[in-house]
């Protein structure tokens, strides 16, 4: 039996809350799955997060109570897994929990056999008896009895849920509509009229940021120059960023808002949302040369500088929703407070900017800070917010997670490449330079690639599909940010390791989530479906789809074709359900547009670089560099000894040009 909880040497944050626990948590593997086969006991599977706040409640009411720690420790084998360094087993547990309640979330609680086949799961389970539901307490005595006197009920309801689970693992199949201009264009009609014409985004509270559909809309509007689509873009942008759910202060956007009006967030900051907000504000700052974009994406990047950067230059997961155990604490305000911190006339200046009242738009007459309007006066804007933020510096800070995630920080390089390069910044560059060379170092040997680390020390959990994608295409925007050829290497060695071990054989353009030598679980997960991060189908579909502008012929032909039959595979999400596929849309729009490559042949004294990057549209591939230096500057020299762009759409280029307005005219095109 195991008699003491193993959380204590994890590499995870949150398994670490959860080491001083009176329950003997386990980490999940063999010994852990082999005590509660020689105990004849169910494993109690608890999955969280570090950043969520019911997990945190939960852990008070219950895994830190003795009386419910010693009935889950005489009944059961506890594990503890944290979702984001084992994906693989939240995607089976959560599709379970979901068949058998309807819906899912966090934190997940399920009851297994010993041999990991779920009989019955549920989400967050109260102290006492609640609106209908059991006290955890009940629950456990409920599930050990049923073990104990009636194990065929439990046998036939894990037997049904895992036969259920199988028969929907299959994926998307191929075929049906082609994803054409004309399919775009349905589905992007089919995204618009879900609009929240009053308050902005999609749908109903909570509101999620939409950081990679409103991507793929502001590309589908580059290509098309739909006014209607970009009125949406513009609308959920701005919303969004005047919201509480931004944080006007210190830049960076909460996980959601509870409301429909993005006034009052949901407090934890992902990694995950800055990266794929960052990419899309920097995106739409270049679009529309807007202001407020163009701050939000400025602040963001600076957010994630200063207050997720590692010491070895990589990006942790998030900070924590509550602060010392209460959400908001460290970021809302009542007008008095304005007002002594910051003086009577820029107090009361204060309290109608950022729409702080009395009443409060929070909890206790505190408030969020929102930015209904700009500023008209941005000299005093700047001073009120320094201010303010060193006044909130002296409050009791949220927790942070160290954990790096390889995913996640492949969404970061790209969107500080992307956002640095376009916006002329080029120290977000060099930051994404040194986390994609620490990557490579810690979390990548022999080509395989790991799913996280903490303080350096790189954790046993193998990378998923998304952490190859995610990579490779860091890997290429670091390539065309730096013209150095060690990245294209590095993104073919990515690549050819992702396609030999997660392509779904005999099924081409098909991805299973997990590699085909990682741990056999109930089911091999297979989600095409994008969520609140890209799917790593829809991710190797961008690494594959740029790529093949990258690399030479033989190898260009391969990951083309390998796109293009990933991309087949969205038609039916983009037809169905295309909220579900904001990522696939970004690609896609990408791949009907070419993709377009603008090779700029370099020359002493020229910045056409510069500007072919300020108004290349998203999705491009832009490359620098002298004659013959890559693939795409193959016997493309500068014209009469100028700087030269050379673009091209999918197989087909225009003649070349030397100025910025040639390069743009030829874009309009």
């Amino acid at each position: 039996m195991l008699d003491a909880n193993a959380l204590g040497e994890s590499t995870s944050p949150y398994l670490r809350q959860h080491a001083d626990n009176p329950v003997h948590w386990q980490q999940w593997g063999p010994q852990a799955l082999q005590s509660a086969r020689d105990r004849d006991v169910p494993i109690l599977l608890s999955i969280g997060y570090s950043a969520c706040h019911w997990c945190h409640v939960m852990a008070h009411e219950s895994f830190e109570d003795e009386a419910t720690a010693a009935l889950m420790n005489e009944h059961f084998v506890c594990i503890k897994v944290d979702r984001e360094e084992r994906p693989d087993l939240d995607s089976v547990y959560m599709n379970a929990t979901v068949a058998m309640t309807g819906q899912g979330g966090w934190p997940m609680t399920c009851f297994l056999t010993p041999d990991t086949e779920p009989f019955y799961c549920g989400t967050y389970f109260p102290p006492a008896p609640r609106q209908g539901m059991p006290s955890f307490s009940q629950l456990l005595t409920a599930i050990a009895d049923t073990w104990s006197t009636r194990r065929q009920e439990v046998f036939d309801a894990s037997a049904a849920i895992v036969t259920e689970l199988r028969e929907h693992s299959g994926g998307v199949p191929a075929g049906g509509r082609r994803v054409d201009a004309d399919a775009l264009a349905a589905s992007v009609a089919a995204i618009c009229a879900d609009e929240d014409t009053t308050f902005g985004g999609f749908g109903r509270a909570p509101k999620f940021p939409p950081g990679a559909l409103l991507e793929g809309l502001l590309r589908h509007y580059e290509r098309t120059g739909n006014e209607d689509v970009l009125g949406v873009v513009r609308r959920s942008a701005s919303a969004m960023a005047r919201g509480g759910i931004y944080d006007q202060l210190g830049g960076g956007f909460a996980r959601y808002s509870v409301d429909a009006e993005w006034i009052v967030p949901h407090f934890e900051k992902m990694l995950y949302d800055n990266a794929l907000l960052l990419r899309f504000y920097a995106h739409a700052a270049r679009v529309d040369d807007n202001p407020l974009a163009r701050r939000v994406a400025s602040d963001t990047a600076e957010f994630m500088l200063r207050e997720l950067r590692t010491d070895n230059g990589c990006f942790a997961s998030a900070l924590d929703a509550d602060t010392e155990g209460v959400e908001g604490l460290t970021y809302a305000w009542t007008p008095e407070q304005l007002t002594e911190t910051l003086g009577f006339e820029d107090g009361v200046w204060a309290v109608g900017l950022f729409a702080v009242n009395s009443a409060g738009t929070f909890e206790a007459g505190m408030s969020v800070l929102q930015l209904p309007a700009e500023p008209e006066d941005y000299e005093r804007f700047a001073r009120v917010r320094s201010t303010l933020s060193a006044a909130r510096a002296t409050r009791p800070q949220p927790g942070r997670d160290d954990k790096v995630v390889t995913a996640w920080n492949g969404l970061a390089i790209t969107a500080l490449v992307e956002a640095g390069t376009g916006l002329g910044q080029p120290r977000w560059v060099d930051a994404a330079v040194e986390c994609g060379e620490q990557l490579f170092a810690g979390h990548v040997e022999s080509g395989r690639v790991r799913r996280a680390s903490l303080g350096g020390a790189v954790g046993e959990a193998s990378g998923v599909l998304e952490d190859y994608a995610c990579l490779a295409v860091a890997a290429a925007a670091l390539f065309q940010a730096t013209g150095d050829a060690v990245w294209t290497e590095r993104m073919t060695s990515i690549l050819d390791a992702a396609i030999e071990h997660f392509a779904v054989p005999d099924d081409v353009g098909g991805w299973f989530d997990t590699a085909d030598d990682a741990e056999a679980l109930v089911t091999r997960p297979r989600d095409p479906i994008d969520g609140a991060t890209p799917s790593g189908a829809s991710t190797m579909a961008e690494a594959l789809l740029t790529a093949a502008a990258l690399v030479d012929h033989i190898s260009s032909a391969r990951y083309a074709e390998l796109a293009a039959a990933s991309l087949t595979r969205a038609a039916s999400i983009l037809e169905r359900a295309p909220r579900s596929g904001g990522h696939w849309l970004a690609v896609a729009e990408a791949s009907v547009r070419g993709p377009i490559q603008i090779a700029v042949s370099t020359a002493p004294g020229g910045d056409l670089l510069s500007a072919v990057r300020a108004v290349a549209p998203g999705g491009s591939v832009v490359v620098a560099g002298t004659e013959n230096s890559s693939a795409l500057l193959l016997d493309r020299p500068p014209v009469d000894g100028l700087e030269t762009a050379y673009v091209c759409r999918g197989s087909v280029c225009d003649r070349p040009v030397t100025s910025a307005e040639e390069v743009s005219f030829a874009l309009r095109r």
